[in-house]
């Protein structure tokens, strides 16, 4: 049994809010190079060399590379094999959120639902835990902005639409959405599972990293036959006209009940935030 103090997972909780707001991946800003020559709108150029340059900005001073910094989603990767000792394990993320949005000057972005009331300090989080076996301990932050968030859906599709009708609402999510989720997006896509299981599927498709080819054929065909469908709309960078709406499609599936197709979208603005790290 190995033993992990609360105070590393705090600390850790605290770097990643921090990194991940502030240093944008290799992987994404990889994808803006190749967006920017497959681009053929003048604006949306534009565009994409500010989003370059923006990321750059950010990492050098260590600022915001959005205003909206984000709902702090927490991945934890655990094995059966740890055991949290000095607190409770939901309590030191908290707590490593609370510190990484005050160290890190980060907008606090979390309020009442009717009241609107701040809670001040971003917290509650959202905690994402996952137990296998082994000894492991793996934590991913992925703060999440609302504009994006706001554009995402979850559906129950009748089973006979099969793979064209999971097509169709998924191109018409991002159509719908137009310029509100900050476009280039990355669309991930959830299919299977439960109401509840298909989102979440979708936001864990969020976390793959651009440029790689899902393991599973036949949904790296779909991603790309998807990709060029959203792609074909013409909304571009921001809304302003473009080949280039997102950068990627991922798919995520599991089996569903005879009787369903929940099917989920969730869509990610440019600033495609994800950092992690093992304790």
């Amino acid at each position: 049994m190995r033993e992990i103090h609360v105070d590393a997972i705090i600390a850790a909780v605290r770097d990643l809010c921090i990194r991940a707001n502030t240093e944008l991946g290799e992987d994404v800003l990889d994808a803006f190079r190749k967006a920017l020559e497959r681009e053929e709108s003048p604006a949306g150029k534009d565009i994409l060399k500010r989003l370059i340059q923006n990321a750059e900005i950010a990492r050098t001073e260590g600022v915001p590379m959005c205003q909206d910094t984000g709902f702090a989603v927490i991945f934890v990767d655990m094995g059966q094999d740890v055991r949290i000792v000095g607190g409770g394990l939901r309590e030191a993320v908290e707590e490593g959120v609370r510190q990484g949005y005050r160290d890190g000057y980060l907008r606090k972005s979390i309020c009442h639902p009717f009241t609107r009331q701040n809670t001040g300090d971003n917290t509650p989080a959202i905690l994402h835990l996952d137990i296998r076996p082994g000894d492991h301990f793996r934590i991913t932050a992925a703060p999440k902005g609302g504009g994006s968030e706001n554009m995402s859906r979850v559906t129950m599709l009748t089973p006979a639409v099969g793979v064209q009708g999971v097509k169709d609402f998924v191109v018409q999510r991002v159509k719908e959405s137009g310029p509100n989720p900050c476009p280039p997006t990355i669309v991930g896509v959830g299919i299977g599972g439960t109401f509840e299981t298909a989102a979440l599927l979708a936001k864990k498709a969020l976390l793959r990293p651009l440029g790689s080819l899902n393991p599973d054929p036949e949904l790296a065909a779909l991603e790309a036959d998807w990709l060029e469908a959203v792609n074909s709309l013409g909304i571009g960078p921001q809304g302003l006209g473009g080949r280039i709406t997102s950068l990627a499609v991922h798919i995520e599936m599991m089996p569903c009940h005879i009787a369903s197709l929940p099917v989920a979208v969730n869509i990610q603005c440019h600033a495609a935030r994800h950092k992690e790290t093992e304790l």
